[in-house]
Protein backbone atom coordinates (compact mmCIF):
# COMPACT_ATOMS: atom_id res chain seq x y z
CA UNK A 1 0.00 0.00 0.00
CA UNK A 2 1.24 3.47 -0.83
CA UNK A 3 2.68 5.40 2.15
CA UNK A 4 0.10 8.21 1.70
CA UNK A 5 -2.73 5.66 1.70
CA UNK A 6 -1.43 4.01 4.89
CA UNK A 7 -1.26 7.43 6.56
CA UNK A 8 -4.81 8.27 5.43
CA UNK A 9 -6.16 4.98 6.78
CA UNK A 10 -4.38 5.52 10.10
CA UNK A 11 -5.73 9.04 10.40
CA UNK A 12 -9.19 7.79 9.52
CA UNK A 13 -9.02 5.18 12.30
CA UNK A 14 -7.86 7.82 14.77
CA UNK A 15 -10.83 10.02 13.86
CA UNK A 16 -13.24 7.10 14.25
CA UNK A 17 -11.70 6.07 17.57
CA UNK A 18 -11.90 9.67 18.80
CA UNK A 19 -15.54 9.93 17.81
CA UNK A 20 -16.28 6.59 19.47
CA UNK A 21 -14.52 7.67 22.65
CA UNK A 22 -16.53 10.88 22.72
CA UNK A 23 -19.77 9.00 22.17
CA UNK A 24 -18.89 6.52 24.92
CA UNK A 25 -18.02 9.35 27.29
CA UNK A 26 -21.35 11.04 26.62
CA UNK A 27 -23.58 7.96 26.51
CA UNK A 28 -23.74 6.92 30.18
CA UNK A 29 -25.22 8.96 32.99
CA UNK A 30 -27.91 11.56 33.04
CA UNK A 31 -29.50 12.68 29.77
CA UNK A 32 -28.85 15.97 28.06
CA UNK A 33 -31.85 18.24 27.58
CA UNK A 34 -32.29 20.30 24.43
CA UNK A 35 -35.22 22.69 24.87
CA UNK A 36 -36.34 24.30 21.59
CA UNK A 37 -38.87 27.12 21.77
CA UNK A 38 -40.43 29.19 19.03
CA UNK A 39 -42.28 32.45 19.59
CA UNK A 40 -46.00 32.40 18.67
CA UNK A 41 -45.97 29.02 16.90
CA UNK A 42 -49.58 27.85 16.85
CA UNK A 43 -50.46 24.17 16.90
CA UNK A 44 -52.54 24.88 13.79
CA UNK A 45 -49.27 25.38 11.90
CA UNK A 46 -47.69 21.96 12.47
CA UNK A 47 -48.55 19.09 10.18
CA UNK A 48 -48.18 16.60 13.03
CA UNK A 49 -51.08 18.44 14.68
CA UNK A 50 -53.15 18.15 11.51
CA UNK A 51 -52.41 21.52 9.89
CA UNK A 52 -54.30 22.18 6.67
CA UNK A 53 -51.97 25.11 5.94
CA UNK A 54 -48.41 23.78 5.88
CA UNK A 55 -45.98 20.89 6.30
CA UNK A 56 -43.33 20.68 9.02
CA UNK A 57 -41.36 17.51 8.21
CA UNK A 58 -38.52 18.00 10.70
CA UNK A 59 -40.78 18.85 13.61
CA UNK A 60 -42.91 15.88 12.59
CA UNK A 61 -39.79 13.73 13.09
CA UNK A 62 -39.97 14.54 16.79
CA UNK A 63 -43.63 13.48 16.87
CA UNK A 64 -42.83 10.27 15.01
CA UNK A 65 -39.91 9.45 17.28
CA UNK A 66 -41.43 10.69 20.54
CA UNK A 67 -44.61 11.96 22.18
CA UNK A 68 -47.09 14.58 20.99
CA UNK A 69 -49.09 16.38 23.68
CA UNK A 70 -52.57 17.36 22.54
CA UNK A 71 -53.40 19.50 25.58
CA UNK A 72 -50.44 21.71 26.48
CA UNK A 73 -51.49 25.12 27.82
CA UNK A 74 -49.82 28.32 29.05
CA UNK A 75 -50.47 30.18 32.30
CA UNK A 76 -50.51 33.65 30.69
CA UNK A 77 -50.72 33.90 26.91
CA UNK A 78 -48.01 36.43 26.18
CA UNK A 79 -44.26 36.21 25.48
CA UNK A 80 -42.34 37.50 28.51
CA UNK A 81 -44.63 36.09 31.20
CA UNK A 82 -44.58 32.67 29.54
CA UNK A 83 -40.78 32.66 29.54
CA UNK A 84 -40.66 33.68 33.19
CA UNK A 85 -43.01 30.83 34.07
CA UNK A 86 -40.86 28.33 32.20
CA UNK A 87 -37.75 29.48 34.08
CA UNK A 88 -39.33 29.53 37.54
CA UNK A 89 -42.11 26.94 37.48
CA UNK A 90 -44.36 29.60 39.01
CA UNK A 91 -47.31 31.71 37.94
CA UNK A 92 -46.81 35.36 36.98
CA UNK A 93 -48.11 36.70 40.29
CA UNK A 94 -45.30 34.88 42.13
CA UNK A 95 -42.37 35.27 39.72
CA UNK A 96 -43.10 39.00 39.35
CA UNK A 97 -43.35 39.07 35.54
CA UNK A 98 -47.01 39.52 34.65
CA UNK A 99 -46.83 41.56 31.45
CA UNK A 100 -44.37 42.52 28.74
CA UNK A 101 -42.39 45.51 29.93
CA UNK A 102 -41.76 44.06 33.37
CA UNK A 103 -38.17 43.25 34.34
CA UNK A 104 -37.36 39.67 35.28
CA UNK A 105 -35.68 39.33 38.67
CA UNK A 106 -32.67 37.18 37.85
CA UNK A 107 -31.86 36.86 41.54
CA UNK A 108 -34.77 34.51 42.16
CA UNK A 109 -34.69 30.74 41.97
CA UNK A 110 -34.69 29.45 38.39
CA UNK A 111 -34.44 26.05 36.79
CA UNK A 112 -31.12 27.06 35.20
CA UNK A 113 -29.54 27.66 38.61
CA UNK A 114 -30.97 24.43 39.98
CA UNK A 115 -29.66 22.47 37.01
CA UNK A 116 -26.23 24.04 37.53
CA UNK A 117 -26.33 22.94 41.16
CA UNK A 118 -27.19 19.43 39.97
CA UNK A 119 -24.02 19.32 37.87
CA UNK A 120 -25.45 20.30 34.49
CA UNK A 121 -23.87 22.86 32.21
CA UNK A 122 -26.45 25.37 31.06
CA UNK A 123 -26.74 27.50 27.93
CA UNK A 124 -29.27 30.02 26.58
CA UNK A 125 -29.16 30.97 22.88
CA UNK A 126 -31.64 33.12 20.96
CA UNK A 127 -34.67 35.04 22.11
CA UNK A 128 -34.71 35.96 25.82
CA UNK A 129 -37.08 38.96 26.02
CA UNK A 130 -37.11 39.38 29.80
CA UNK A 131 -35.56 42.84 30.18
CA UNK A 132 -32.58 41.79 32.30
CA UNK A 133 -29.52 39.67 31.57
CA UNK A 134 -29.80 35.88 31.85
CA UNK A 135 -28.60 34.35 35.13
CA UNK A 136 -27.86 30.74 35.91
CA UNK A 137 -26.37 30.04 32.49
CA UNK A 138 -22.75 29.09 31.91
CA UNK A 139 -23.04 30.38 28.36
CA UNK A 140 -25.54 32.79 26.86
CA UNK A 141 -25.98 34.85 23.71
CA UNK A 142 -29.38 36.45 23.29
CA UNK A 143 -31.30 38.82 21.06
CA UNK A 144 -31.83 42.35 22.33
CA UNK A 145 -35.54 42.68 23.02
CA UNK A 146 -37.54 41.22 20.15
CA UNK A 147 -34.55 41.32 17.85
CA UNK A 148 -34.73 41.79 14.05
CA UNK A 149 -35.20 39.05 11.47
CA UNK A 150 -31.94 39.94 9.70
CA UNK A 151 -28.42 40.79 10.90
CA UNK A 152 -29.16 40.84 14.64
CA UNK A 153 -26.90 42.31 17.29
CA UNK A 154 -26.81 39.84 20.18
CA UNK A 155 -25.92 40.39 23.80
CA UNK A 156 -23.30 38.28 25.59
CA UNK A 157 -21.59 38.58 28.99
CA UNK A 158 -18.74 40.24 27.14
CA UNK A 159 -20.84 42.81 25.28
CA UNK A 160 -22.75 43.17 22.03
CA UNK A 161 -21.82 40.94 19.09
CA UNK A 162 -22.96 41.90 15.58
CA UNK A 163 -24.10 39.08 13.31
CA UNK A 164 -24.71 38.97 9.55
CA UNK A 165 -27.41 36.73 8.14
CA UNK A 166 -30.94 35.54 8.81
CA UNK A 167 -31.73 35.35 12.52
CA UNK A 168 -33.28 31.86 12.53
CA UNK A 169 -30.20 30.51 10.76
CA UNK A 170 -27.81 32.40 13.04
CA UNK A 171 -29.42 31.19 16.27
CA UNK A 172 -29.06 27.66 14.91
CA UNK A 173 -25.43 28.27 13.92
CA UNK A 174 -24.66 29.35 17.48
CA UNK A 175 -26.50 26.34 18.87
CA UNK A 176 -24.54 23.94 16.68
CA UNK A 177 -21.29 25.67 17.58
CA UNK A 178 -22.08 25.19 21.26
CA UNK A 179 -22.93 21.53 20.76
CA UNK A 180 -19.77 20.89 18.75
CA UNK A 181 -17.16 22.87 20.66
CA UNK A 182 -18.65 25.09 23.36
CA UNK A 183 -19.32 22.57 26.13
CA UNK A 184 -17.64 19.94 28.25
CA UNK A 185 -18.48 16.56 26.65
CA UNK A 186 -18.01 14.84 30.00
CA UNK A 187 -20.97 16.63 31.59
CA UNK A 188 -24.68 16.68 30.72
CA UNK A 189 -26.22 19.90 29.44
CA UNK A 190 -29.43 21.89 29.48
CA UNK A 191 -29.43 23.92 26.27
CA UNK A 192 -32.28 26.37 25.65
CA UNK A 193 -32.37 27.07 21.90
CA UNK A 194 -35.01 29.79 21.39
CA UNK A 195 -36.20 31.36 18.15
CA UNK A 196 -37.61 34.79 17.38
CA UNK A 197 -39.74 33.35 14.60
CA UNK A 198 -42.62 33.28 13.91
CA UNK A 199 -43.18 36.49 15.88
CA UNK A 200 -44.61 39.56 14.18
CA UNK A 201 -43.45 41.09 11.67
CA UNK A 202 -42.99 37.72 9.92
CA UNK A 203 -40.11 38.52 7.57
CA UNK A 204 -39.05 35.28 5.84
CA UNK A 205 -35.50 34.17 5.23
CA UNK A 206 -33.87 34.00 1.78
CA UNK A 207 -34.58 30.28 1.42
CA UNK A 208 -38.28 30.64 2.21
CA UNK A 209 -39.22 33.86 0.39
CA UNK A 210 -40.73 32.01 -2.57
CA UNK A 211 -42.80 29.46 -0.63
CA UNK A 212 -46.59 29.39 -1.20
CA UNK A 213 -46.28 31.68 -4.22
CA UNK A 214 -49.30 31.15 -6.43
CA UNK A 215 -51.06 29.04 -3.78
CA UNK A 216 -54.19 29.82 -1.80
CA UNK A 217 -53.95 28.92 1.88
CA UNK A 218 -57.31 27.67 3.24
CA UNK A 219 -59.18 30.10 5.45
CA UNK A 220 -60.27 29.23 9.00
CA UNK A 221 -64.04 28.80 9.40
CA UNK A 222 -64.26 31.73 11.83
CA UNK A 223 -62.40 34.31 9.71
CA UNK A 224 -65.53 36.49 9.62
CA UNK A 225 -66.64 35.96 13.23
CA UNK A 226 -68.85 38.88 14.34
CA UNK A 227 -68.38 38.25 18.12
CA UNK A 228 -72.14 38.38 18.69
CA UNK A 229 -72.00 35.28 20.88
CA UNK A 230 -69.56 36.81 23.38
CA UNK A 231 -69.25 39.89 25.55
CA UNK A 232 -67.40 43.19 25.51
CA UNK A 233 -63.83 41.86 25.43
CA UNK A 234 -64.10 40.01 22.13
CA UNK A 235 -65.52 43.13 20.47
CA UNK A 236 -63.14 45.66 22.09
CA UNK A 237 -59.83 44.06 21.10
CA UNK A 238 -57.53 45.62 18.49
CA UNK A 239 -56.08 42.60 16.71
CA UNK A 240 -58.23 42.00 13.65
CA UNK A 241 -56.77 41.27 10.26
CA UNK A 242 -59.42 43.55 8.76
CA UNK A 243 -58.63 46.71 10.74
CA UNK A 244 -55.47 46.45 12.80
CA UNK A 245 -52.69 45.01 10.66
CA UNK A 246 -49.99 47.38 9.43
CA UNK A 247 -49.90 47.33 5.62
CA UNK A 248 -46.12 47.56 5.32
CA UNK A 249 -44.69 45.88 8.43
CA UNK A 250 -47.30 43.12 8.73
CA UNK A 251 -48.43 42.58 5.14
CA UNK A 252 -45.31 43.73 3.21
CA UNK A 253 -47.42 45.98 0.99
CA UNK A 254 -44.60 48.22 -0.15
CA UNK A 255 -43.55 49.82 -3.44
CA UNK A 256 -45.09 50.23 -5.94
CA UNK A 257 -48.27 50.10 -3.84
CA UNK A 258 -48.95 52.85 -1.30
CA UNK A 259 -47.83 56.44 -1.05
CA UNK A 260 -44.99 58.44 0.44
CA UNK A 261 -45.61 57.37 4.05
CA UNK A 262 -45.71 53.69 3.04
CA UNK A 263 -42.42 54.16 1.20
CA UNK A 264 -40.84 55.53 4.39
CA UNK A 265 -42.18 52.58 6.37
CA UNK A 266 -40.75 50.21 3.77
CA UNK A 267 -37.34 51.79 4.28
CA UNK A 268 -37.65 51.28 8.04
CA UNK A 269 -38.70 47.66 7.55
CA UNK A 270 -35.61 46.90 5.47
CA UNK A 271 -33.12 49.22 7.16
CA UNK A 272 -30.96 46.44 8.64
CA UNK A 273 -30.73 44.45 5.41
CA UNK A 274 -27.66 44.36 3.20
CA UNK A 275 -28.10 45.35 -0.48
CA UNK A 276 -28.17 41.67 -1.46
CA UNK A 277 -30.74 40.80 1.20
CA UNK A 278 -32.85 43.80 0.30
CA UNK A 279 -32.88 42.89 -3.39
CA UNK A 280 -34.04 39.36 -2.59
CA UNK A 281 -36.87 40.65 -0.39
CA UNK A 282 -38.00 43.33 -2.85
CA UNK A 283 -37.88 40.92 -5.79
CA UNK A 284 -40.05 38.49 -3.83
CA UNK A 285 -42.77 41.00 -2.97
CA UNK A 286 -42.75 43.27 -6.05
CA UNK A 287 -45.07 41.16 -8.28
CA UNK A 288 -47.83 40.90 -5.68
CA UNK A 289 -47.47 44.58 -4.76
CA UNK A 290 -47.88 45.52 -8.42
CA UNK A 291 -50.98 43.36 -8.60
CA UNK A 292 -52.36 44.86 -5.39
CA UNK A 293 -51.77 48.41 -6.64
CA UNK A 294 -53.81 47.61 -9.74
CA UNK A 295 -56.65 45.96 -7.84
CA UNK A 296 -59.55 47.63 -6.05
CA UNK A 297 -60.33 45.20 -3.26
CA UNK A 298 -62.98 46.01 -0.67
CA UNK A 299 -64.91 44.37 2.14
CA UNK A 300 -64.49 40.64 2.59
CA UNK A 301 -62.29 40.32 -0.49
CA UNK A 302 -59.78 42.75 1.03
CA UNK A 303 -59.80 40.79 4.30
CA UNK A 304 -59.24 37.58 2.38
CA UNK A 305 -56.34 39.18 0.55
CA UNK A 306 -54.81 40.44 3.80
CA UNK A 307 -55.18 36.98 5.32
CA UNK A 308 -53.25 35.43 2.44
CA UNK A 309 -50.45 37.99 2.75
CA UNK A 310 -50.23 37.48 6.51
CA UNK A 311 -50.51 33.72 6.69
CA UNK A 312 -48.00 33.02 3.94
CA UNK A 313 -45.29 35.08 5.62
CA UNK A 314 -46.10 33.52 8.99
CA UNK A 315 -45.81 30.04 7.48
CA UNK A 316 -42.62 30.96 5.64
CA UNK A 317 -40.92 31.89 8.91
CA UNK A 318 -42.06 28.55 10.36
CA UNK A 319 -40.57 26.75 7.38
CA UNK A 320 -37.29 28.41 8.37
CA UNK A 321 -37.61 27.06 11.89
CA UNK A 322 -38.44 23.58 10.62
CA UNK A 323 -35.42 23.57 8.31
CA UNK A 324 -33.12 24.69 11.10
CA UNK A 325 -34.46 22.25 13.67
CA UNK A 326 -33.72 19.61 11.07
CA UNK A 327 -30.10 20.75 10.99
CA UNK A 328 -29.83 20.30 14.75
CA UNK A 329 -31.57 16.91 14.75
CA UNK A 330 -29.24 15.75 11.99
CA UNK A 331 -26.20 16.76 14.03
CA UNK A 332 -27.47 15.01 17.14
CA UNK A 333 -27.80 11.80 15.14
CA UNK A 334 -24.48 12.14 13.31
CA UNK A 335 -22.58 12.87 16.52
CA UNK A 336 -24.18 10.13 18.61
CA UNK A 337 -25.70 12.68 20.98
CA UNK A 338 -29.28 11.82 19.99
CA UNK A 339 -29.22 8.59 21.98
CA UNK A 340 -28.88 10.36 25.31
CA UNK A 341 -30.56 13.69 24.63
CA UNK A 342 -34.15 14.62 25.46
CA UNK A 343 -35.38 16.97 22.73
CA UNK A 344 -38.36 19.19 23.54
CA UNK A 345 -40.13 21.48 21.08
CA UNK A 346 -42.73 24.03 22.13
CA UNK A 347 -43.84 27.64 21.78
CA UNK A 348 -44.25 30.34 24.42
CA UNK A 349 -48.00 30.26 23.65
CA UNK A 350 -50.33 29.75 20.72
CA UNK A 351 -51.47 32.28 18.12
CA UNK A 352 -54.48 33.23 16.00
CA UNK A 353 -54.06 32.34 12.34
CA UNK A 354 -57.16 34.19 11.22
CA UNK A 355 -59.48 32.42 13.66
CA UNK A 356 -62.11 34.92 14.86
CA UNK A 357 -60.63 37.28 12.27
CA UNK A 358 -57.58 37.74 14.49
CA UNK A 359 -53.81 37.56 14.69
CA UNK A 360 -51.78 37.71 17.96
CA UNK A 361 -52.64 35.84 21.21
CA UNK A 362 -53.52 37.03 24.80
CA UNK A 363 -57.05 35.68 25.11
CA UNK A 364 -57.85 32.48 26.98
CA UNK A 365 -59.60 31.15 23.88
CA UNK A 366 -58.15 27.90 22.57
CA UNK A 367 -55.91 29.09 19.74
CA UNK A 368 -53.74 31.24 22.01
CA UNK A 369 -54.08 29.21 25.21
CA UNK A 370 -52.82 26.01 23.61
CA UNK A 371 -49.17 25.42 22.69
CA UNK A 372 -47.48 22.66 20.72
CA UNK A 373 -45.39 20.23 22.76
CA UNK A 374 -43.28 17.47 21.24
CA UNK A 375 -40.83 15.41 23.32
CA UNK A 376 -38.37 12.79 22.11
CA UNK A 377 -36.59 10.75 24.78
CA UNK A 378 -34.95 7.69 23.22
CA UNK A 379 -35.45 4.52 25.22
CA UNK A 380 -37.98 6.19 27.54
CA UNK A 381 -40.75 7.72 25.43
CA UNK A 382 -42.65 5.46 23.07
CA UNK A 383 -42.27 6.57 19.44
CA UNK A 384 -45.35 8.05 17.76
CA UNK A 385 -47.18 8.21 21.08
CA UNK A 386 -49.78 10.77 22.12
CA UNK A 387 -50.61 12.19 25.54
CA UNK A 388 -54.01 13.81 26.15
CA UNK A 389 -53.35 14.83 29.77
CA UNK A 390 -53.49 18.53 30.56
CA UNK A 391 -49.95 19.84 30.88
CA UNK A 392 -48.67 23.41 31.13
CA UNK A 393 -45.55 25.47 30.61
CA UNK A 394 -45.70 25.64 34.41
CA UNK A 395 -44.53 22.00 34.37
CA UNK A 396 -41.39 22.41 32.29
CA UNK A 397 -38.99 23.37 35.09
CA UNK A 398 -40.05 20.47 37.31
CA UNK A 399 -39.75 18.12 34.34
CA UNK A 400 -36.18 19.22 33.56
CA UNK A 401 -35.18 18.65 37.17
CA UNK A 402 -36.88 15.27 37.38
CA UNK A 403 -35.23 14.07 34.17
CA UNK A 404 -31.88 15.19 35.63
CA UNK A 405 -32.56 13.30 38.87
CA UNK A 406 -32.47 16.56 40.82
CA UNK A 407 -34.89 17.50 43.62
CA UNK A 408 -37.90 19.66 42.74
CA UNK A 409 -38.33 22.59 45.16
CA UNK A 410 -41.60 22.56 47.08
CA UNK A 411 -42.42 26.11 45.99
CA UNK A 412 -42.47 25.21 42.30
CA UNK A 413 -46.11 25.08 41.23
CA UNK A 414 -45.82 22.74 38.26
CA UNK A 415 -45.72 18.97 38.14
CA UNK A 416 -43.07 16.82 36.48
CA UNK A 417 -44.20 15.32 33.19
CA UNK A 418 -41.62 12.54 33.47
CA UNK A 419 -44.23 9.91 34.42
CA UNK A 420 -46.28 10.85 31.35
CA UNK A 421 -43.20 10.66 29.14
CA UNK A 422 -42.43 7.15 30.34
CA UNK A 423 -45.95 5.87 29.74
CA UNK A 424 -47.45 6.18 33.22
CA UNK A 425 -50.89 7.67 33.88
CA UNK A 426 -50.86 9.15 37.41
CA UNK A 427 -54.27 8.99 39.06
CA UNK A 428 -53.76 12.39 40.67
CA UNK A 429 -52.88 14.28 37.48
CA UNK A 430 -54.65 17.64 37.10
CA UNK A 431 -58.17 17.73 35.71
CA UNK A 432 -58.26 21.49 35.16
CA UNK A 433 -55.96 24.40 34.42
CA UNK A 434 -55.86 28.01 35.59
CA UNK A 435 -54.86 30.91 33.33
CA UNK A 436 -54.59 34.65 33.96
CA UNK A 437 -53.88 37.58 31.64
CA UNK A 438 -52.90 41.04 33.02
CA UNK A 439 -51.87 43.34 30.18
CA UNK A 440 -54.55 46.05 29.78
CA UNK A 441 -54.62 48.76 28.62
CA UNK A 442 -51.86 47.94 26.20
CA UNK A 443 -51.09 46.68 22.73
CA UNK A 444 -54.14 44.98 21.17
CA UNK A 445 -56.38 46.10 24.05
CA UNK A 446 -57.37 42.66 25.33
CA UNK A 447 -59.15 43.06 28.66
CA UNK A 448 -57.72 41.46 31.80
CA UNK A 449 -59.20 38.08 32.61
CA UNK A 450 -58.70 34.77 34.35
CA UNK A 451 -60.42 31.45 34.16
CA UNK A 452 -60.51 27.68 34.38
CA UNK A 453 -60.51 25.06 31.65
CA UNK A 454 -61.52 21.43 32.15
CA UNK A 455 -61.67 18.68 29.57
CA UNK A 456 -65.06 19.87 28.32
CA UNK A 457 -65.71 23.37 29.65
CA UNK A 458 -64.06 26.75 29.90
CA UNK A 459 -65.15 29.53 32.27
CA UNK A 460 -63.59 32.99 31.80
CA UNK A 461 -64.05 36.02 34.04
CA UNK A 462 -63.24 39.48 32.66
CA UNK A 463 -63.02 40.88 36.15
CA UNK A 464 -62.73 44.59 35.36
CA UNK A 465 -65.75 44.30 33.07
CA UNK A 466 -67.59 42.04 35.53
CA UNK A 467 -68.47 39.74 32.64
CA UNK A 468 -68.41 35.93 32.52
CA UNK A 469 -68.19 33.60 29.54
CA UNK A 470 -68.75 29.84 29.49
CA UNK A 471 -68.00 27.57 26.56
CA UNK A 472 -69.00 23.97 26.02
CA UNK A 473 -65.96 22.83 24.03
CA UNK A 474 -67.60 19.59 23.06
CA UNK A 475 -70.54 21.32 21.36
CA UNK A 476 -68.80 24.58 20.45
CA UNK A 477 -65.10 23.85 19.80
CA UNK A 478 -64.60 27.21 18.04
CA UNK A 479 -65.95 29.12 21.08
CA UNK A 480 -68.48 31.11 19.12
CA UNK A 481 -71.27 31.39 21.70
CA UNK A 482 -71.04 31.74 25.46
CA UNK A 483 -73.64 29.66 27.33
CA UNK A 484 -73.01 31.29 30.69
CA UNK A 485 -76.59 32.55 31.00
CA UNK A 486 -78.24 29.38 29.66
CA UNK A 487 -80.36 27.75 32.41
CA UNK A 488 -79.26 24.23 31.47
CA UNK A 489 -75.65 25.16 32.32
CA UNK A 490 -76.40 26.65 35.75
CA UNK A 491 -74.96 23.64 37.61
CA UNK A 492 -71.86 23.63 35.38
CA UNK A 493 -71.30 27.32 36.16
CA UNK A 494 -71.61 26.64 39.88
CA UNK A 495 -69.10 23.77 39.77
CA UNK A 496 -66.63 25.68 37.64
CA UNK A 497 -66.74 28.72 39.91
CA UNK A 498 -65.94 26.44 42.84
CA UNK A 499 -63.06 24.90 40.86
CA UNK A 500 -61.80 28.35 39.90
CA UNK A 501 -61.79 29.42 43.55
CA UNK A 502 -59.96 26.23 44.48
CA UNK A 503 -57.27 26.78 41.85
CA UNK A 504 -56.76 30.40 42.83
CA UNK A 505 -56.22 29.29 46.41
CA UNK A 506 -53.94 26.42 45.38
CA UNK A 507 -51.78 28.72 43.28
CA UNK A 508 -51.86 31.48 45.88
CA UNK A 509 -53.35 34.07 43.55
CA UNK A 510 -54.69 36.80 45.83
CA UNK A 511 -54.79 39.43 43.06
CA UNK A 512 -51.38 40.79 44.04
CA UNK A 513 -48.32 40.46 41.82
CA UNK A 514 -45.03 40.01 43.63
CA UNK A 515 -42.88 43.14 43.34
CA UNK A 516 -39.23 42.25 42.91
Amino acid sequence: MHRTSILSVALGWLVLLGAAATALAEKPGRPNILFIMADDHATQALSCYGSYRNKTPNLDRLAEQGMLFTNCFCTNSICGPSRATILTGKYSHLNGFARNGNKFDGGQQTVAKLMQAAGYQTAMIGKWHLGTDPTGFDYWEVLIGQGPYYNPPMKTPGGIVEHAGYTTDLITDLTLKYLKSGRDPQRPFLLMYQHKAPHREWLPGPEELGLFRGETVPEPPTLFDDYSGRGTAARDQEMTIAQHMRPVFDLKIGPPAGGEEEAKQWERLLQRLTPEQRKAVEDAYRPQNEAFAAANLKGKELVRYYYQRYIKDYLRTIAGIDRNVGRVLDYLEESGLAENTVVIYTSDQGFYLGEHGWYDKRFMYEESLRSPLLVRWPGKTKPASTCEKMVMNLDFAATFLDIAGAPIPADMQGASMKPLLTGAAPDDWRQSIYCRYYEYPSVHMVHKHYGVRTERYKLIFFHELDEWELFDLEKDPHEISSVYAAPEYAEVVKELKQELARLRKQYRDDDEVAVR
